[in-house]
């Protein structure tokens, strides 16, 4: 009796000049999302700990000058939004965080999530999101420990909010996006 072996044929389009595989579409799109994951995983992990890091060696509201009238680590707990926006709206933040990270996952195929820088880009917002989310879930608060000042002359100190890892991925990340998006609206189109 002779055995049966089920082939699945490669769904293929040929479109004159242009070709579309979708066997190699898929393989592509296992590839980017695996890459992306990997991205925010590392970037998770760093981000939890360096937090680790500073939980552990700095009392809340200590401070660790690392370069005299610009730059130190400071342990601040941020219970509100970027710049210490919406404090104490930690449950409606995490929330909203949570839906972020699934409309971007859901949408990120309109932001060339294919390209490596899109893949970057994604990598580093979904660790930088996971990284804060963790942190509301767990601990009620966001640990914030990088701050940048400058000393005026009066000896007041005017600096930036303090930030984290996951918050600087973030950020990185959604200028890559804009950099993506201003890219492809700057490129000529082919007729």
């Amino acid at each position: 009796m002779a055995s049966r072996v089920l082939v699945r044929e490669n769904l293929r389009f040929d479109f004159g000049a242009w070709t579309l595989d979708f066997e190699t579409v898929m393989n592509q799109f296992k590839k980017s999302n695996l890459r992306i994951a990997a991205l925010a995983l590392v970037i998770f992990a760093l981000d939890q700990c360096t937090k680790l890091l500073v939980l552990h060696t700095l009392y809340i509201g200590d401070e660790r000058g690392i370069i005299p009238g610009f730059f130190k680590f400071v342990h601040w707990r941020n219970t509100g939004a970027a710049m210490s926006l919406f404090q104490g709206d930690n449950a409606v933040l995490a929330l909203v965080a949570l839906l972020a990270f699934v409309a971007l996952y859901l949408t990120r195929h309109h932001f060339d999530s294919h390209t490596l820088m899109g893949q970057v880009a994604f990598g580093l917002i979904f660790g930088g999101i996971a990284g804060n989310l963790f942190d509301r879930i767990v601990r009620h608060d966001v640990v914030d420990f990088i701050r940048f000042y400058l000393i005026q002359r009066n000896g007041d100190e005017l600096g930036f909010p303090a930030f984290n890892v996951a918050d600087s991925a973030i950020c990185i990340g959604v200028g890559l996006i804009f950099l993506i998006t201003w890219k492809n609206e700057n490129t000529p189109k082919t007729v």
